[in-house]
């Protein structure tokens, strides 16, 4: 009898103790680090096709190019943190280190940084250079990559 007092009690003690709302899990997507070899194998192979765009991802992509040592490509990398995890399900974001990878900035005339190439699944593409807010990030990844309506405000 003891021993099903002693249950009943812990058992009613750890139902007390929950939470009463469902514990909400933050998604901890992160950009993804990539050299010219993930490059080659995970976006576009440059070396076999020279001459037109084949994208190999299966979900459309930015990639960044940046320095560690960029002010504007510090301010960005938070904001592409949040990206990573609210687009997680939907796009990739890769980041490209152009003093580790000179050959890639190189192959995309980057020259001043950062540089962020917007890839759609199907079509060419799209380049913007400079610290973006937030806003023209997710206005850009809802209609050149995702082709969701936006509404004027």
């Amino acid at each position: 009898m003891k021993k099903i007092v002693l249950l009943a009690s812990f058992l009613g003690a750890v139902f007390v103790a929950l939470p009463k709302e469902p514990v909400s899990v933050k998604k901890t997507a992160k950009p993804i680090e990539i050299t010219k070899t993930d490059f080659i194998r995970k976006i576009f192979d440059y070396e076999e096709n020279k001459e037109v765009w084949k994208y190999k991802g299966d979900k459309p992509a930015i990639v960044d190019f940046y320095a560690t040592w960029c002010g504007p490509c510090r301010i960005t990398h938070p904001i592409l943190e949040e990206l990573a995890a609210e687009y997680s399900n939907e796009i990739y974001i890769y980041k490209v280190d152009v003093d580790k990878e000179p050959e890639l900035a190189s192959l995309f005339g980057v020259q001043s940084i950062p540089v962020f190439i917007f890839i759609p699944m199907n079509e060419n593409p799209q380049v913007a250079v400079g610290a973006l807010p937030k806003k023209t990030f997710k206005s850009a990844i809802d209609s050149i990559l995702l082709k969701k309506e936006t509404e004027e405000k």
